[in-house]
């Protein structure tokens, strides 16, 4: 006789195997597993832990909504304003679009284009890069576009940028902001008037606008010493006490570390940067790969790849690596694949990387620690977009 399969058919028929007994074991345990978990005692240690390891898998997936297919485009850029919208820039054939969201990424405004008539050359071919949320919830886009391909005047191999203000049915005309060949756009904005724009040419380099992205500063290296990769990108936010974070890996010696800007412009301090990727790769030729910072309640969260593997650290205000330091995440990132770091106000992060045709991600508590296993969905393009609510749900765009 096989009793384990015997067992195992009395369990299914009955309830009586051991799967059984825990199941009635701890609904007759509950009340007091609940009264002892609010005064401090631990009681039935075994089933606690499996009831606990349960809660926090069911936490994290319940926590992450998938929106596929909310806009007919490729997802570049989400970023939630300071009244809980939602606001999107996406590609499409006919080149970068917005729309926004005021139910939390259920529905969709009509799409508005990011370039303007008089922008668009025949072969001339525009792709959003970043968008930024400005004071008053004016919209700021950063471009990029092929007229080094067509052979152009280099001028015009630079930053593009438009602007669209509240209750407008149109963008700004397009600027060239920059006027040289350039690439690695991103924007950021601190809601306050103060907004960032920075690139890579040969070296890094930002401009500023202090009237909500209206009028900038001619770009500026931000110090000759600092040597960036020159086919990576640039990834900059704000944080809470209004300093400039910017994130960018360096290429000296062909050691690809990554750094951390932090630059106090309102009390007119000078960029310094902290190293915060600690496992080495020393490679020669650019890796040409993407990464992203986003500010948090408590400092910052900055995810990047080394050989292959998704890494991420949490910083404090001053871009100092918490504890645990780098963490190694189940991503894996290619060629120009898309990153994502989103910090809820509870200390939980939630990592999103691009992997072929899906998009993976996996939430993390504030200790760092893997809540719950890695999800995945299908997703098209290269690009990794996704925003965290105000009651801390993460929201995904593949």
């Amino acid at each position: 006789m096989n009793t384990h399969s015997n067992g195992a058919d009395a369990e299914r028929n009955n309830g009586c195997g051991l799967r059984g007994w825990r199941r009635s074991k701890l609904r007759s345990l509950m009340p007091r597993l609940l009264r002892s978990h609010i005064s401090g005692r631990l009681v039935v240690p075994g089933l606690l832990v499996i009831w606990t390891l349960v809660s926090h898998a069911d936490e994290a997936a319940s926590r992450v909504k998938v929106m596929p297919d909310r806009v007919a485009g490729i997802v570049i850029k989400a970023q939630v304003g300071s009244d809980g919208t939602i606001h999107l820039l996406f590609n499409k054939d006919a080149g970068p679009y917005y729309a926004r969201s005021e139910d939390g990424g259920l529905t969709f405004s009509a799409s508005i284009p990011a370039v303007d008539a008089a922008a668009r050359k025949p072969g001339l071919k525009f792709d959003g890069a970043d968008l930024a949320v400005g004071k008053d919830g004016r919209i700021l886009v950063a471009m990029s576009n092929n007229a080094w391909k067509l052979k152009l005047p280099q001028k015009e191999w630079g930053l593009y940028y438009a602007t669209l203000v509240p209750g407008a049915k149109a963008f700004s005309p397009v600027r060239n902001l920059n006027g040289k060949p350039s690439e690695g756009f991103s924007l950021a904005a601190d809601g306050h008037g103060a907004v960032t724009a920075a690139f890579l040419s040969g070296k890094l380099f930002a401009m500023d606008s202090r009237d909500n992205g209206e009028i900038f500063t001619a770009s500026a290296e931000l110090n000759p010493a600092w040597n960036p990769c020159d086919c990576c990108t640039t990834s900059v936010t704000y944080g809470t006490d209004g300093k400039l974070a910017l994130l960018y890996r360096e290429e000296t010696m062909n050691e690809r570390d990554m750094y951390v800007v932090l630059w106090d412009k309102n009390h007119g301090g000078k960029p310094a940067r902290t190293r915060i990727s600690s496992t080495l790769w020393k490679i020669e030729g650019c890796p040409m790969t993407y990464f992203t910072i986003a500010r948090t309640s408590t400092g910052y969260v900055a995810a990047w790849p080394t050989k292959g593997q998704v890494y991420f650290a949490r910083l404090d205000k001053a871009g100092a690596v918490l504890p645990p330091g780098e963490i190694k995440t189940a991503g894996t990132g290619g060629m120009r694949t898309g990153l994502l770091a989103l910090g809820a106000a509870d200390g939980a992060t939630l990592i999103a990387w691009k992997q072929a045709d899906f998009l993976g991600w996996q939430v993390y508590d504030a200790k760092g620690q893997p809540q719950g296993t890695p999800g995945s969905a299908a997703s098209s393009g290269s690009g990794a977009a996704g925003v965290v609510l105000p009651n801390g749900q993460f929201v995904l765009f593949p």
